[in-house]
């Protein structure tokens, strides 16, 4: 079943109370493919990641995770995942990025990359160590494992999330604005960590204010508009002929930042 995508949601809706923010969008992501959500805020892209991830509950729609979809018990409003399994499974294999980084503050580098591994799944704590290490060479803090994550710069808390993220051994990577909270110059060491995922035949959810970033490492973009997809296709299609008044739009005004 390899042409099974590993992340397919299929003709979502999401509302917080009456707004309705996610208005029947359809979305997968095969294995080693990198999509990328793109769109101005409030269009509704971390909230379909969240949603992925089964952070946030939808109302209608179905969210199918190599091939299984999530069960869900309830309608509408009060619709909730039904097997508890189900989730922690799914959860453990879609490893999220903030954009806040969310590390604990009281824990090493080394021990938040461990921390995940060694207690949600249960893990030998020696492999899981070697492994984190490892994690934290190639996204390039290495030589961090024994900081806090203050003493980190923002890139480096970035890097360090990614570590952990990778330590889960997912299925997939879901990033969630990963270089907005970060100047520009750190931002590149995360890009750059990013082209390398994507290089390995990772496959990623994106979402990302970072155009170049998202024309470089993407098979698929998906440009979101109040909460439906507007366009999608090839990052040639999307960056180089945009089809709707509303990309090109969206397109000039952030290429003018």
């Amino acid at each position: 079943m390899s042409d099974t995508p590993v992340i397919e949601i299929q003709n979502l809706h999401k509302a917080y109370g009456d707004l309705e923010v996610i208005k029947g969008v359809s979305i997968k992501a095969g294995r080693g493919d990198v999509v990328s959500l793109i769109g101005s805020s409030g269009s509704g892209k971390s909230t379909i990641l969240r949603c992925c991830n089964l952070l946030e509950d939808s109302q209608q729609g179905e969210i199918l995770f190599k091939g299984e979809p999530v069960t869900w018990g309830g309608t509408g409003h009060s619709r909730r995942p039904a097997d508890a399994k189900q989730v922690l499974r799914i959860r453990t294999n879609l490893s999220m990025v903030f954009q806040q980084f969310n590390l604990w503050a009281h824990m090493t580098i080394l021990q938040n990359v461990m921390e995940a591994p060694v207690t949600v799944l249960g893990r030998d704590k020696a492999e899981v160590e070697e492994a984190a290490r490892g994690y934290l060479d190639k996204v390039g803090i290495g030589d961090k494992c024994d900081v806090y994550p203050a003493q980190l710069s923002g890139g480096q808390q970035q890097r360090a999330a990614i570590a952990r993220a990778l330590c889960m051994e997912p299925e997939a990577l879901l990033f969630d604005e990963p270089t907005s909270a970060l100047d520009p110059e750190l931002e590149q060491e995360v890009v750059r960590v990013i082209k390398a995922l994507a290089e390995e035949g990772r496959t990623m959810l994106i979402v990302t204010h970072d155009m170049k970033l998202a024309a470089d490492v993407s098979d698929q973009v998906v440009f979101l508009h109040q909460g439906l997809i507007e366009e999608q296709g090839t990052p040639e299609a999307v960056f180089g002929s945009p089809k709707s008044e509303r990309l090109r739009g969206f397109l000039s005004a952030t290429m003018a930042h």
